[in-house]
């Protein structure tokens, strides 16, 4: 096992060189075993868009539910999703897949525990945990609910009340802000939208779902300009940013 894939605040790495089966489920046994001794019970789990995201949330869920914790599976979704979904799902804890705003060949883990980000000495003790093969053994139950996706969005549209005509782009990049932002904003009152690349597609043919990359927002920009609009949006590869 790389353990350099312990980052600060994710575990993140290249996935054939760094995530065999074996290394992903030691990951899930890892997290459901600090879980476990911290009286935990429920976790939830999520993925972004790319083609090595569910493999990987199948073994990470091997792993945490062979520790004792029940998974529910909430589906793809972009990583605010995730966040969102531990205020409304009883849970205790969250992971999601997602390689966020690096190149296709990666993928990692973003942890959560009691509704907060789970990073620094908690991500080095999933490392300790399964460098000692010091595990937990349990049956976790697992279970989908696909219900997030529609609370979220009845939710921002019940506080949310655009009350002047705004004419927006959202550039999606093909990634996981496709899944929610088109639909969000043209269901705003008020909101005239012009998409950007918002079909699903974990080659991100267009441009790299890197907003903070200026060469990436090229196409926006481009059309900014073409146009009598009031505000441009792009999204990274998890849409968290």
């Amino acid at each position: 096992m790389n353990p350099f894939i312990f980052r600060e605040y994710d575990i993140r790495g290249v996935v054939e060189q760094d995530f065999t089966d074996d290394v992903v489920i030691d990951l899930g046994k890892g997290f459901g075993t600090w879980l476990v001794r911290h009286g935990a019970k429920r976790m939830i789990i999520s993925g972004d868009v790319r083609k090595t995201t569910p493999h990987l949330k199948k073994m990470f869920t091997l792993g945490a539910r062979s520790a004792g914790i029940d998974v529910i599976d909430i589906g793809i979704v972009p990583t605010p999703l995730n966040y969102y979904s531990q205020f409304i799902i009883p849970s205790d804890a969250a992971v999601q897949i997602t390689g966020s705003h690096n190149p296709p060949e990666f993928n990692g883990f973003k942890l959560s525990y009691d509704r907060q980000a789970f990073f620094g000495q908690q991500i080095q003790d999933i490392k300790d945990l399964i460098l000692k093969n010091d595990f937990e053994y349990g049956e976790g139950a697992f279970t989908e609910d696909d219900t997030i996706k529609e609370t979220y969005f009845n939710e921002v549209l019940s506080k949310i009340h655009v009350k002047r005509p705004l004419k927006v782009v959202a550039d999606s990049g093909n990634a996981a802000g496709g899944l929610v932002a088109p639909e969000l904003f043209s269901s705003m009152k008020n909101v005239e939208l012009t998409e950007l690349f918002s079909e699903i597609d974990p080659t991100f043919p267009n441009h790299h779902p890197d907003p903070t990359v200026e060469k990436n927002m090229l196409d926006l920009i481009k059309l900014m300009k073409t146009g009598n609009y009031d505000i441009g949006v792009a999204f990274d590869g998890d849409a968290d940013r």
